[in-house]
């Protein structure tokens, strides 16, 4: 399935313009369902505004404007009726999510596929009480979507193997270098290893072990080091496995396991911090200095997708047949 077929999309917020972004840079035509018709002049600026920064950074090859010609924006969901795929992005709620799809499947074929930008409702659960829950898949993106190569398709508990192995194919047309969950799991890959490591941070700062500041200082100068290049299990064939074990045995136990969020976040939202998008967070901003720390973050986003394209995944091995 990697011709270039219409897309259609459903939600164009901030991650919705930046998945129709996506799209449309690699050529797709996209039409992009709106709950309001007068979001549609503030969303059209701020997709060309991306497709205007790839193509400065050279990974957009046609005119922004040529490109933004091929997107249909509405409200009205029979205009997705003939789309193959169609992928929401709308506000985490199992309910509101349901109502997009079970309004999809009054339009498209029984075998087009819904995929769900969810980054930790299950896919199992959004699939229920639909008419084809088969076709249902997790299509979790990072953000900014149209610059990261980051994708995870998730199966749940009915979808069609089928199905994800077309939209792998697809996401890689697209430039991204997408990872399969054969099973679902709440979180999915990233969110899991992510939030692990967010609740290990925090105890060691509401604990007195470290700041926020030296906190972050030592997983940039580290984790952040290697990471692009390599995961977690690649690094450790990298550097040494059986130290890893000894490290385990001795530092599981202390590892924190708290089921409760931090207090420290509690207090912050309740202060009505957001981070740099209110200039209130973890750290102190000026409305100037967080508008800078968000022009650096899309900066960098750019130049570590370079980095880690100059850098092989697989040398001289097949993926399907690794044993690990």
């Amino acid at each position: 399935m990697t011709e270039k077929i219409r897309i259609g999309t459903v939600g164009l917020g901030l991650m919705g313009s930046s998945i129709a972004t996506c799209i449309l840079a690699a050529g797709h035509e996209v039409t992009s369902l709106v709950k309001d018709i007068a979001e549609v002049p503030g969303a059209r600026v701020r997709i060309l505004n991306f497709l205007t920064e790839l193509k400065e950074e050279g990974l957009l090859s046609e005119s922004p404007q040529a490109v933004i010609e091929k997107l249909i924006i509405t409200d009205q969901v029979q205009d997705l009726a003939g789309h193959e795929v169609v992928i929401e992005s709308i506000i985490e709620s199992v309910d509101e999510k349901k109502k997009v799809y079970q309004a999809l499947e009054t339009v498209i074929s029984p075998t087009a596929i819904i995929g769900s930008n969810t980054s930790a409702i299950p896919v199992s659960v959004l699939q229920q009480g639909l008419q084809n829950p088969e076709r249902l898949l997790g299509i979790h993106w990072a953000e900014p979507a149209h610059i990261t190569r980051f994708m995870e398709v998730i199966c749940g508990k009915d979808s069609d193997i089928i199905y994800a192995k077309k939209i792998i194919a697809l996401a890689e047309s697209w430039g991204k270098e997408p990872s399969l969950l054969r099973k679902d799991i709440r979180g999915f890959i990233t969110n899991r290893i992510m939030y692990a490591m967010l609740r290990e941070a925090f105890n060691l700062v509401e604990n007195g072990y470290a700041t926020v500041e030296d906190v972050d200082r030592s997983l940039r100068n580290d984790l952040g080091y290697w990471i692009t290049f390599a995961g977690p299990f690649r690094f450790m064939d990298l550097t040494g496995i059986s130290a890893y074990l000894t490290v385990m045995q001795d530092l599981f136990p202390e590892l924190s396991n708290t089921a409760v969020a931090p207090t420290m976040m509690e207090k912050l939202v309740a202060d009505g911090a957001k981070g740099v998008s209110n200039a209130k967070g973890f750290y102190s901003y000026t409305p100037e200095t967080a508008a800078q720390w968000e022009k650096l973050f899309t900066e960098f986003s750019y130049d570590i997708r370079k980095l880690a394209e100059k850098y092989p995944q697989n040398i001289g091995e097949d993926l399907k047949s690794a044993t690990h």
